[in-house]
């Protein structure tokens, strides 16, 4: 029978001495290591403490990996109270072997006032590479993967917050990780609100983490040979005519509340250049068109088209509007339930684009709720972007900012996905991986969070959707990212 040793963060309290009373037992358990910031005796039998702060040190995985004697090693992650009875662990080993994965996590159940319930997980595929992937409470390794990688690849690097995010992903270049869909433990969570991390990532307070992280992931592509370098981005040439040179698009569907507001904020764009607002009307029936039709009457610079398709999401409702003949040269974002900050917004995006030769320009939002008030986290920014790198960073975080607009020629040639969720992500990683995009930082846009966003209180088997299917653009933009540098190694005869 395989081996395993247990690594678990210290703690007090009965649910400590739960967890490591469900593992002393197994006969699988070999020892347990217990990390813990300051020095305490083993409180249990197999138990050996190690003096460390935190799972993700690359320090401490280091020397935990060489002073292993087991097949496998347990990260017990320490967000969350995790326990697992023997059986259990038996059967995650039993598949472990059996798979040959490098890694393997499963579904859990979460306890808490309402009993048990079934907490499902997203497999794991080759764009899974955002550092918030959820494994759930514990990963189980192979020592002789995770020793063949490193031996391969080298060690992890000494990184305070990045070295269990370095170690998966190497891991997943040679072995493959292997996910269970069923609960095999239950957790108990310390953060009770462990569903709103939304905006976690983009606090100021957790810079020097994403600094980490990125630099991490970059090697991560080099070694994958999907990195692309800065040089080789593009500007782009203006060229053709076009009715006006700008338009403003507004995909919107049932928000008879909140698309007057978006439309009174376009209208009040000043600009030295002309421009309309193509509104594409996906067959409101809450008295949406009706409103619009009054509008396109009254302003004729707005553009009130309604598709023959009724299969449309976001995405095919833009491009309805980038193929209309009213399309402009340059083409702005703005949500149907958002607002433009001030009468400039449209003109800063279209003068960066024009100035700089973008292919595709980001600006900065401000979060505020129904009223328009300033609710936290406030400015959003997105600056993890860096021209050098922001094109491969892009692959790591899941959004990258609003409003967003294009140069005409490029997206038209590119598209839209037809759905309503990922659809502007799946764009902008398309674009940057050949041409170049310009950020605007300030707040130009915004964004409204209230109870009729289409990411409001998703139930999990959504989220689980929505994160698998951006993890499912990444993988064909890593894919892609190869192909295009595995074509120049040949182009300039440096390929196999």
């Amino acid at each position: 029978m395989p081996s395993v040793t247990p690594v678990i963060s210290y703690s007090t309290g009965d649910i400590f001495v739960i967890q490591l009373q469900g593992l002393v037992k197994s006969h699988l358990v070999k020892e347990i290591i217990i990390l813990s910031p300051k020095g305490i005796d083993p409180p249990a039998p197999k138990c050996r403490v190690v003096e460390a702060h935190s799972l993700k040190s690359g320090d401490i995985l280091n020397r935990i990996i060489s002073e292993l004697s087991t097949d496998f090693f347990l990260l017990i992650l320490d967000d969350r109270y995790s326990l697992i009875e023997p059986r259990a662990l038996e059967n995650m080993l039993n598949e472990a072997t059996a798979s040959n994965s490098g890694i393997v996590f499963s579904d859990f159940y979460i306890r808490g006032e309402k009993g048990l319930v079934h907490h499902p997980l997203c497999d794991y595929m080759k764009g899974s590479v955002r550092d918030d992937f959820d494994f759930g409470g514990m990963m189980l390794f192979s020592t002789s993967a995770v020793r063949d990688v490193m031996d391969k690849y080298g060690n992890i690097p000494d990184v305070k917050f990045a070295g269990l995010y370095d170690l998966r992903l190497k891991v997943s270049i040679d072995h493959p990780i292997l996910h269970i869909k069923k609960p095999l433990y239950y957790v108990i969570y310390k953060d009770l609100d462990f569903n709103n991390h939304h905006f976690a990532y983009l606090d100021p307070k957790n810079r020097s983490v994403q600094i980490e992280m990125e630099s991490i992931f970059t090697n991560y592509l080099r070694l994958i040979n999907a990195y692309i370098p800065h040089e080789q981005l593009k500007n782009v040439k203006i060229c053709d005519s076009f009715p006006v040179e700008a338009s403003v698009i507004i995909p919107v569907k049932n928000r008879v509340n909140t698309i007057g507001d978006a439309i009174s904020s376009a209208l009040s764009q000043k600009t030295d250049f002309s421009y309309n607002i193509i509104v594409v009307d996906n067959h409101s029936t809450d008295g949406t068109t009706k409103l619009l039709t009054e509008l396109a009457k009254k302003y004729p610079s707005i553009k009130h088209i309604v598709p023959e398709k009724k299969d449309l999401g976001i995405g095919g409702c833009w491009n309805e509007a980038i193929n209309s003949p009213y399309c402009g040269r340059y083409i702005a974002q703005l949500d149907s339930d958002d607002l433009y900050s001030s009468p400039e917004t449209l003109s800063k995006m279209v003068t960066m684009l024009r100035d700089g030769q973008f292919a595709m320009v980001i600006g900065s939002y401000t979060v505020v709720d129904f009223h328009l008030r300033e609710i936290p986290p406030g400015l959003i920014d997105h600056r993890e972007w860096t021209d050098e790198n922001g094109h491969n960073n892009a692959l790591r975080i899941n959004g990258l900012g609003a409003p967003r607009a294009f140069d005409n020629a490029i997206i038209k040639g590119i598209g839209f996905l037809n759905v309503s969720y990922g659809e502007d992500y799946a764009a902008a990683l398309r674009i940057c991986r050949v041409f170049k995009i310009g950020r605007i930082f300030e707040g130009i846009y915004l964004c409204r969070r209230w109870k009729g966003n289409t990411d409001a209180n998703l139930p999990q088997e959504q989220i689980n959707k929505n994160n698998e299917f951006k993890d499912s653009i990444r993988t064909g933009e890593i894919l892609a990212r190869q192909k295009i540098n595995r074509d120049r190694m040949f182009k300039d005869g440096t390929g196999p």
